[in-house]
């Protein structure tokens, strides 16, 4: 494989990885996460989207029984909350300028460009975001949350399968490792 070949595997991987959601998350860093063992959910805020709002709900606690939490609703360790915002997603300018330079043979040169693109697809794409919040029982405070979101054009089951994804991947990250 030449030069040229692995510099463009090299720009294609990082265009890709940059395109990929990643989850965001915070949390106390004095806090003994290793003494959570029972949670309970919080009743949710009312939401625009409550068949989003129930599958948020069903997934979290899928997840977290999954990684060893029992549900508890008469003394659980903490308390679990979520939010849920649907956005217009963003539309691109369409305009775009690009600087590159070359070289063929002996003589080198400098290319500036333009382009205008074409939107392609349907003008009702939107952007969901989930919030999960960790709360401690016995103080109250929050002591971990983490958030990601994912597109969407319709509901059903992509929609269903979409959020359950971005729930898996919020929760992934909790409880935080050292």
């Amino acid at each position: 494989m030449g030069y040229k070949n692995i510099a463009s595997l090299f720009v294609a991987l990082v265009f890709v990885s940059a395109c990929s959601s990643k989850p965001k998350n915070d949390y106390d860093i004095n806090y003994d996460f290793k003494a959570l063992q029972s949670f309970t959910q919080l009743a949710p805020q009312p939401s625009d989207d409550p068949l989003s709002a129930q599958r948020i709900q069903t997934e979290i606690t899928q997840q977290l029984s999954q990684k060893g939490f029992t549900e508890n609703a008469s003394s659980p360790d903490f308390k679990v909350a979520y939010g849920l915002l649907t956005q217009d997603k963003p539309k691109d300018s369409g305009l775009s300028i690009g600087l590159g330079t070359g070289s063929f043979g002996r003589s080198g040169g400098i290319g500036v460009g333009t382009s205008v693109g074409v939107p392609l697809g349907s003008d009702t794409a939107k952007i969901q975001t989930i919030q999960i919040d960790i709360i401690d029982t016995k103080t109250n405070k929050l002591i971990w949350r983490g958030a990601d979101s994912f597109d969407f054009d319709g509901g059903g089951d992509k929609k269903a399968q979409d959020t359950a994804k971005a729930v898996s991947r919020i929760l992934a990250q909790f409880p935080p490792q050292p």
